[in-house]
């Protein structure tokens, strides 16, 4: 069927590292979006347009009564809207580049389809005057589209054969786990942060009817958990010579790990001040995006046809002495 894609495709070619580089633009897009909407939460702007779809009951953008309040939260709901423009350009390029890759296309939409629901249930938060629990569901939907935006980057980089594996099975399943273990971390934190004192408005706003204290120590416990994975993934990848990117991926993920377990019991002794706060927001899209990448250097994908090697061959050398 001919669509309006199609038919511009036909006239217009783009590069392959255009269509990488709008795939790289929507990941930065889609953890710069955890950015703002944390800003929005700490500086107690998340009813700063006290509606949804509009920011009053009458008006799309906000009043000069409403304040800075209202200006943050309206300018974070029109980021929505220009990360739904580098998407659009990132699923153009990906649709009019030849050959054209439908797995990345798809990737391109498939995150288009969480920004939207993204989107609404940022309504749904407002309307529900900053539920905690519906503000934990809005931050993990960001989480998700982190995953979708870096799948489709890495599929923009690679070719469309059979993943090829890099490693043994039993290092895949433990990176597995460790992905669990981080997406279980994840969540904790949403937990601690939905029974904390940051409930994103000035006023006594709900929160999650849970220990504050005990949820932390959850939290914690999760972290140290992951980071004995992460060291595990290390010395795993290092023990079988594995290939320099798997092990290089691994050192990252456990360096920025680190770090976000640094600025979270930074964060806990001094008492929980905004801007800690929002660099351990920004530090938990980057250990997400920093475990994902690791499982993903645990395979390739070459092109169809292309001579693949097995896994432990780095060099055409390894290959003759086999």
């Amino acid at each position: 069927m001919r669509t309006p894609f199609s038919l511009l495709a036909e006239r217009v070619t783009v590069p392959d590292r255009v269509i990488r580089w709008t795939a790289l633009a929507t990941l930065v897009a889609s953890v710069l979006i955890v950015v703002t909407g944390g800003a929005v939460r700490l500086t107690s702007s998340g009813l700063g347009c006290p509606t949804w779809p509009t920011c009053t009951g009458g008006d799309l953008a906000p009043t000069a009564a409403m304040g800075i309040h209202g200006i943050i939260e309206f300018t974070n709901r029109m980021l929505t809207d220009v990360v739904c423009v580098v998407v659009g350009l990132a699923i153009i390029a990906a649709r009019c580049g030849s050959p054209w890759r439908r797995s990345v296309s798809r990737l391109g939409w498939a995150q288009f389809w969480i920004i939207v629901v993204d989107a609404v249930l940022g309504g749904i938060t407002v309307l529900t005057h900053l539920n905690p629990f519906v503000v934990a569901v809005h931050f993990l939907t960001s989480m998700l589209l982190i995953l979708t935006a870096l799948a489709m980057w890495q599929r923009a980089r690679e070719g469309d054969g059979e993943p090829v594996r890099t490693v043994g099975r039993p290092i895949q399943h433990l990176s597995r786990l460790t992905i669990a273990v981080t997406a279980l971390l994840i969540v904790a934190g949403t937990l601690a942060t939905g029974t904390g004192p940051h409930s994103g408005d000035g006023t006594a706003v709900k929160r999650m009817p849970f220990d504050w204290e005990k949820v932390t120590q959850f939290h914690a416990d999760f972290a140290m958990v992951t980071i004995g994975l992460a060291l595990a993934m290390v010395f795993v990848l290092l023990a079988v010579d594995a290939p320099h990117q798997p092990r290089r991926r691994a050192r990252e993920f456990l360096v920025v790990l680190l770090a976000q377990a640094v600025i979270g019991f930074v964060q806990y002794f001094t008492h929980l001040p905004e801007l800690v706060v929002g660099v351990h927001l920004l530090g938990a899209a980057l250990v997400w995006v920093a475990v994902l990448r690791l499982h993903l250097s645990l395979r390739t994908r070459p092109e169809p046809g292309a001579l693949t090697r097995p896994p432990g061959i780095e060099t055409m050398a390894d290959l003759a002495a086999v």
